[in-house]
């Protein structure tokens, strides 16, 4: 059995005592160094056998209620009172719990989703104790990652969760939408901007399909490259093809077992090495390992497998392809054509369907029921000769005149297998009054031409011979984006919205096309 846990009300730095719970490990004595988990789902859901074993090999084991939840004192903020601003409470705990006698003052961070998120924001703040942290499927910047991608509310995401946990939804709601724009409230829970200030080696790890995906990515790269010392150059990245949690069966997707056993991830391996200071090899492996996704079926194309990088992102030269006004999308722009239409009407919006989301359907569902709507247009390849590997950030960059003065396009890549099954691969969206940053609004001219650069985040994909790639086009990706009023307000809740019409430029200078990463290496 494990020993008796203690429980603490830990003093944060403005007098609120934050509920805390200490399992000293098994059969050896004290101090040792400690494994903080701060959470806001309730200090009871947490340990697990990961913990115990944690425990059992010589480490004490913290779990913190975060402020306002359970039996935490202080008002409910959801993450704001853990980063860097007036209140911080990672730092405060970081440094109670090494100040405590049974810790020997190094402390370990651990936890995936929300309880990545509390890492985040805690080693952006740089308590001199944390050592290290073990971050899973987390955002790591609030504005793009978790609430506004490409300028468009993640609507699905951020109300179900909230509801879900019992906050104070339309209170979040209403405050989220005072800080449209990127401000100072985003500012102090932006990691990848604070990186420099990070000091501490973390290892990250995510899924293409996870509702972080890019978070994940854009995490370690800011750090690897930019964190302070300490941290630059000290990172891991494992990427899997997962969803918001580990799983080889989702949506669609039926992957091989050893997706479920990445390479290195095992958080004692990297705490002994960076809290014990113990040879594990965890300085040894590539700083990078990723798991390449195709048809499994169809083994001809070397998918389906783990790969390690020295760094990411990894070689790779950037391939157009370009959207032509017959529906093909080629690899040379055409001279001239027509611009493809689409109407897009708020009142009913194109569903959706799979994707990275966190509660509606995950990963890659077939499109076709989407793609027969008469508000949606795709552009699909010739059949591949050769396999062609996606390893990558993907974006598109569209060519927009509107009859509106703001837009959302939404764009998923595809693909076409040889059943005619359209597999979504990744998605994004981009609204046009953000299109110049997300720090302005600038609204659309309209019948004005306008260049909107949609990020669809990052995949590692292998398209199979015989396959074919396609790109889908939408005014809306309804609950996962708020749809868009096109009035000029910034959201439905404001305004009644009103149908548009929007022209995707093909031609000349002005030619849409889809920018992919493809393999080099």
């Amino acid at each position: 059995m494990p020993p008796e846990p203690h429980n603490y009300m830990a003093p944060m730095r403005d007098g609120v005592r934050l509920a805390t719970t200490v399992r000293p490990p098994t059969g050896s004595d004290g101090p040792w160094p400690a494994i903080l988990v701060r959470t806001p789902y309730g200090r009871d859901t947490v340990f697990d056998w990961q913990m115990e074993r944690l425990a059992s090999y010589g480490y004490v084991t913290v779990v913190q209620d975060t402020r306002g939840r359970f039996d935490s004192e202080g008002e409910s903020v959801v993450f704001a009172a853990d980063g860097w601003g007036e209140k911080q409470d990672g730092y405060d705990t970081v440094e109670w719990v090494a100040s405590q006698p049974w810790c020997e003052g190094r402390v370990g961070m651990l936890g995936v989703s929300a309880l990545g998120i509390t890492q985040y924001l805690a080693a952006g703040s740089a308590p001199p104790h944390l050592s290290c942290c073990h971050v899973g499927i987390a955002s790591a910047d609030s504005y793009r990652h978790s609430t506004f991608q490409g300028g468009g509310y993640r609507k699905s995401l951020l109300e179900r969760w909230l509801a879900d946990n019992r906050f104070d939804t339309q209170r979040q709601v209403e405050e989220i939408r005072r800080h449209r724009l990127y401000d100072d409230l985003w500012a102090a829970a932006d990691l990848p901007a604070r990186a420099g200030h990070v000091s501490v080696p973390i290892l990250h790890y995510g899924g293409w399909y996870d509702c972080f995906a890019q978070g994940t990515l854009d995490a370690f790269v800011a750090l690897q490259h930019s964190g302070g010392p300490g941290a630059r150059g000290r990172q891991r990245l494992i990427m899997g093809p997962w969803p918001h949690g580990m799983a080889k069966d989702f949506g669609e997707a039926h992957l091989p077992d050893d997706v479920l056993t990445p390479p290195h991830i095992d958080p004692l391996e990297w705490f002994d090495r960076h809290l014990k200071g113990q040879e594990t090899g965890a300085d040894s492996v590539a700083p990078v390992h990723y798991y390449t996704i195709g048809d499994v079926t169809d083994p001809r194309a070397g998918a389906n497998r783990w790969r390690q990088a020295d760094d990411w992102p990894v070689p790779c030269v950037y391939a157009s392809m370009f959207l032509g006004s017959d529906g093909l999308l080629r690899g040379k722009r055409a001279a001239e054509g027509d611009p493809v239409r689409i109407v897009s009407n708020p009142v009913d919006p194109v569903p959706t369907m799979g994707g990275a989301n966190l509660f509606l359907g995950k990963g890659p569902y077939d499109q076709r029921p989407i793609e027969r709507r008469g508000d949606v247009v795709t552009f699909t390849s010739d059949p591949l000769a050769e396999p062609l590997e996606v390893t990558g950030r993907v974006r598109a960059h569209v060519y927009l005149s509107s009859s509106a003065v703001d837009a959302d396009i939404c764009v998923r890549l595809c693909d076409v297998r040889l059943d005619g099954r359209s597999l979504l691969v990744c998605d994004g969206i981009c609204r046009a009054r953000y299109r110049e940053g997300f720090d302005k609004a600038v609204l659309l001219d309209p019948g004005q031409i306008a260049k909107l650069d949609v990020d669809l985040w990052s995949t590692s994909y292998v398209f199979n011979p015989g396959h074919r790639i396609r790109l889908t086009v939408s005014g809306s990706n309804y609950p996962r984006f708020d749809t868009n009023p096109h009035t000029g307000e910034d959201s439905p809740h404001v305004a009644v919205g009103v149908p548009a019409t929007h022209l995707i430029h093909t031609c000349g200078d002005r030619a849409s096309h889809l920018h992919l990463p493809v393999a080099s290496g």
